[in-house]
């Protein structure tokens, strides 16, 4: 779904231990890593649009993970010129985003990167709360660091967030 300003809708994932470490995934194929994310479908909530990226992408169903709380709005971000589709029509400039934090209650064992036919990730580590939003791909780190400075609040009493 792609809005009359170019942004398509999405869902982020910040997914978080006991210890309040995040969930660190490295896109299949490439040395590129971010947080879980994907588009919201059409009639699809970003709760439903979550759970079912959640479950792509690791492996994990709504009994395994406690949701924290979300961004209240939508966090957007562009993508650099060079990497618009210029022939795809309606044209996306950029994501829109609503964040998630969400608490693992299972173990790291029960993740799974291949639960869905089309793998996002094919490693994946839990890293310090702040790292990704200096170590992700540059267009994204502004909205990275958004979304963790409005979310770690509610990891209240962590002395990692």
């Amino acid at each position: 779904m792609i809005d009359e300003e170019g942004f398509r809708a999405n869902v982020g994932i910040i997914l978080c231990n006991c210890d309040g470490k995040v969930f660190w995934g490295r896109r299949l194929g490439q040395d590129s890593w971010q947080f879980p994310q994907g588009g919201i479908d059409s009639g699809e909530t970003p709760t439903e649009a979550m759970y079912r990226e959640l479950f792509e992408e690791t492996g994990l169903n709504r009994a395994q993970v406690e949701i924290v709380g979300h961004t209240r709005g939508w966090l957007r971000y562009r993508i650099p010129h060079y990497m618009i589709r210029r022939r795809s029509r309606p044209l996306c400039i950029g994501q829109k985003q609503r964040w998630f934090l969400l608490r693992m209650k299972c173990r790291d064992q029960e993740v799974n990167l291949r639960a869905s036919p089309k793998p996002e990730f094919d490693h994946w580590e839990w890293v310090d709360y702040w790292m990704p939003a200096r170590r992700v791909v540059f267009f994204k780190r502004r909205v990275y660091r958004r979304a963790l400075h409005e979310l770690a609040p509610l990891l209240e009493g962590r002395g990692d967030a």
